[in-house]
């Protein structure tokens, strides 16, 4: 089983930055991808970054040039930067970690943590 918890989450206005961080715990594959996705209320979730094992990188439109994640293999982490927020960036943002298990690829989360970007 694997375990993420997530932190860094909070309030800020519009134009400010937030940092946030996943740490995984358990039995971890080292063929895995990690990345953040978020939710508003009345919306999907939706991707906002992912990042695999071996630095490949993935964005939302929304948030390219803005944000950046990176990885730590060793540790099992994974952290957003956010910066230049806009109040759309509200949501809970959630740690979403893959990996493949005897061909078969395997997703967890962690539980969410709240960002608030005011105007």
């Amino acid at each position: 089983q694997v375990q993420l918890v997530e932190s860094g989450g909070g309030l800020v206005q519009a134009g400010g930055s937030l940092r946030l961080s996943c740490a995984a715990s358990g039995s971890i594959f080292s063929i895995n991808s990690m990345g953040w996705y978020r939710q508003a209320p009345g919306k999907q979730r939706e991707l906002v970054a992912a990042i695999s094992s071996g630095g490949v990188t993935n964005f939302a439109d929304s948030v390219k040039g803005r944000f950046t994640i990176s990885r730590d293999n060793a540790k099992n982490t994974v952290d957003l930067q956010m910066n230049s927020l806009k109040p759309e960036d509200t949501a809970v943002y959630y740690c979403k970690m893959r990996h493949m298990v005897r061909g078969i690829w395997y997703d967890y989360w962690g539980q969410g943590t709240q960002v608030t970007v005011s105007s």
